[in-house]
């Protein structure tokens, strides 16, 4: 009879060990990932947006451009794009169209029959003031005209006067601006922005210097300027030198009735005060042939018609004339 061999205690713990030992399974997680729009479409959306967007800036700067221009100025912009059919023939001639480019290249600059030349929106709306240099030459030809043919076309009577206006509108801004920024720089004189008035009417930029309770420009009946008004009519003379327009002066009083037995009243003192004005103007370099008027309102005119012994109402007021009220 046959017998099973004998399980030995030592062969248990044998088997027990080779179980303990063996390697654990390894186990392997499949993760699949969908793409969705990702996959299709990107970052793409972004560049459509941009162009689109840069598209629309171009649509609105060209919008911009056309409502900015006359229709003389757009015809002047076409025609600069659009060559002549003489142009055309020369060019195809030049530029290699007979066989293979002929040896040159499409983008030759010697291929052309015209030099590129500029004639746009910039010449035609710097006019040069007169006696001066011509922005729109080429250096050694400042004194050709700026209105010439050759350079602009032909401009109207009326296009002309439409530049000079805007560039007198210019000129304007730019006084007023410098005025103010004098004022606020210089310490001597800024609790004196109060009293500087700067106005546009239908003669041209007035700048008022007026009176306050406890500052006069000139000493009660004289027509000696004082200290800071002195000063301020120096600043001012600076901006106005650089200005060709001519310059009208006007002195204005309060309704305080002039002591003096010697006749003088306030339209002698007004008429006096805005001559002073002159010529302290004059010696701060304005020419004598710039001044068109000078007078004297006495309280004809005052600042505060409600009130005609305020002091605002004495007052000296600078006209920087337009051109054509000269």
């Amino acid at each position: 009879m046959a017998t099973e061999p004998d399980k030995t205690p030592d062969a248990e713990g044998a088997g027990e060990q080779a179980k303990e030992t063996a390697p654990a399974p390894v186990i392997v997680i499949k993760k699949i990932i969908d793409d969705g729009h990702g996959g299709a479409h990107g970052g793409a959306w972004k560049i459509a947006l941009a162009d689109m967007m840069t598209a629309m800036m171009a649509f609105f700067l060209l919008m911009w451009l056309l409502g900015a221009s006359n229709e003389d100025q757009r015809k002047s912009i076409a025609d600069y794009f659009r060559p002549t059919s003489q142009s055309l023939i020369a060019i195809g001639q030049l530029a290699g169209s007979n066989g293979p480019f002929g040896g040159r290249s499409i983008i030759d600059p010697d291929g052309f029959p015209f030099a590129a030349k500029q004639t746009g929106l910039l010449e035609r709306l710097t006019p040069r003031s007169e006696g001066g240099p011509n922005p729109n030459t080429e250096p050694g030809k400042e004194n050709e005209n700026p209105y010439s043919e050759e350079q602009n076309g032909k401009l109207t009577e009326e296009q002309r006067k439409e530049i000079a206006a805007q560039q007198e509108q210019a000129n304007f801004d730019k006084l007023e601006k410098e005025l103010e920024q004098k004022l606020s720089q210089n310490k001597k004189l800024q609790d004196m922005k109060d009293q500087v008035s700067v106005t546009r009417d239908k003669q041209g930029l007035r700048i008022e210097i007026i009176d306050k309770a406890d500052f006069a420009m000139f000493p009660s009946g004289s027509n000696s300027m004082q200290g800071k008004a002195a000063q301020l009519m120096a600043e001012i003379s600076a901006s106005l030198a650089e200005m060709p327009n001519k310059i009208a002066i006007r002195g204005h009083t309060d309704s305080v009735p002039f002591q003096d037995k010697g006749g003088r009243n306030n339209w002698t003192l007004s008429a006096d005060r805005a001559e002073a004005t002159r010529a302290l103007l004059q010696k701060s370099g304005i020419p004598e042939s710039r001044f068109a008027r000078i007078e004297g309102v006495a309280d004809t005119d005052p600042f505060n018609p409600k009130d005609p012994f305020d002091p605002r109402n004495r007052r000296m007021s600078i006209t920087v004339l337009y051109q054509d009220q000269d």
